[in-house]
């Protein structure tokens, strides 16, 4: 019987309570198995991940191994590394649907963006509704580079990958909306309110179709009724819902705990209307002529820059549009116009660098809607690092000189070929 009471050890409880005591580490590296609390109970102790840095600092390592033991693979105790793999989501099937709700994606730089996955979350919403048995279907135009249409939540996906349907052409991509129409009867088209290409092929089809449209979509409710921004932005209102939707970034949670089966589903012969638009490419435009608040890739300075001519041969080379801190604009290097935050511009740009910022909590308020982060500083535990999803913790100089002589390198390779 007294083997089987519970002892506790408040000398040891202590230690594991205290972080900063110098046994902390190897206690912790000595134990194995669930940790037990004072009544018995299996605990788990979240600050049992990690390891201390260099600095002293608990880092988390989310690219290494699953962990062993009480630090696993980050090289404290004797765990053994083990290969992570990502964990399988329960497949989502809907097999006959009874209806479509069909999706026109961006595909911004040929992968889905955040706008398109929250779009793809209130399809499924509407899908859903009242218990229906409804499929979302991704109408994609033109070649693209993107491979999780199944875990962005896509059960039937129509890949019009013409070379007729790249660029601007509104007419054709028309045409074979309507055949999509013919066929497969979607319930609803959602369309994302955005200048990418997808709103300005709502509005077309809506007006062609003779169909009523909604724009500024925010939310639905649970009676279907529509949330919906309008004056600018400043108010919003509440109406009955309609067959096409403009869809506002935010509207819905994007799909994440469930993987779809993305069933191919084609068209026969993409019907081809007379051609009366022209696409003649794109027209190079300077990036410093970009607003803030429009630039899909940014190139943002902070206190960390110390060469400014530096800093802007780098954002010409890479054409970038150039944005900056709060303390670079009241330090006087860089123009009111290109501060970027809460108390600047709030941008939501696709690429976004930021070099010797170290990420105030307004900046970061201002970069919230940015997809890619990539940050350049010498302080590892600043929190523009942490926010980003690639950093380089080095010399902002160093660094942009490297990224200028790839780029100068790039170039006279392009112009020895064309030679």
């Amino acid at each position: 019987m007294r083997d089987e009471v519970v002892r506790r050890n408040p000398r040891q409880e202590h230690i594991i309570r205290n972080r900063l005591h110098p046994e902390h580490a190897a206690l912790m590296a000595q134990l194995s198995g669930p940790e037990l609390g004072p009544t018995g109970l299996v605990r788990r102790n979240p600050r049992n991940v990690g390891f201390i840095g260099p600095n002293g600092i608990r880092r988390i390592d989310r690219s290494a191994g699953e962990t062993g033991g009480a630090f696993g693979s980050f090289g404290v105790g004797k765990s053994s590394v083990t290969t992570s793999r990502e964990p399988e989501l329960p497949l989502h099937q809907v097999i006959d649907p009874e209806f479509f709700i069909a999706v026109v994606p961006d595909m911004v730089g040929g992968r889905l963006s955040d706008h398109d996955k929250d779009m793809l979350g209130l399809a499924h919403q509407l899908a859903n509704y009242q218990g229906k048995k409804g499929a979302v279907l991704a109408i994609v135009f033109s070649e693209h580079k993107e491979t999780g249409f199944d875990k962005a939540g896509v059960d039937r996906l129509l890949e019009i990958t013409d070379s007729d349907f790249a660029g601007f052409s509104p007419e054709k991509r028309l045409s074979a909306l309507k055949q999509v129409t013919e066929i497969y009867t979607p319930d609803t088209w959602l369309f994302a309110d955005s200048i990418h290409g997808s709103g300005d092929t709502g509005r077309r089809f809506a007006a062609s179709s003779g169909l009523r449209i909604a724009g500024g979509v925010i939310a639905v409710g649970e009676d279907q009724s529509l949330q919906c921004r309008a004056s600018a932005g400043t108010q919003e209102v509440t109406r009955k819902s309609e067959k096409v939707l403009l869809v506002l970034p935010e509207c819905a949670d994007q799909v994440s705990e469930t993987r779809h089966e993305a069933l191919p589903l084609s068209l026969d012969h993409p019907t081809l209307t007379v051609n009366r638009i022209q696409d003649c490419g794109q027209i190079a435009v300077d990036p410093k002529s970009i607003p803030l608040a429009e630039a899909e890739f940014i190139l943002s300075g902070g206190n960390g820059v110390k060469d400014w001519d530096l800093f802007h041969q780098t954002a010409e080379n890479l054409r970038a549009t150039e944005g900056a801190s709060r303390v670079a604009v009241d330090d006087g290097f860089m123009p009111r116009a290109t501060q970027v935050g809460a108390t600047g511009t709030w941008v939501s740009a696709r690429v976004y660098i930021a070099v010797g910022i170290s990420g105030a909590i307004q900046h970061l308020q201002g970069i919230g809607q940015c997809e890619k982060v990539i940050a350049i500083n010498t302080d590892i535990s600043c929190d523009m690092i942490k926010r980003a999803s690639l950093s380089v913790t080095a010399d902002s100089s160093a660094v942009m000189d490297a990224m200028n002589r790839e780029l100068d390198k790039e170039r006279q390779e392009v112009l020895d070929h064309a030679v």
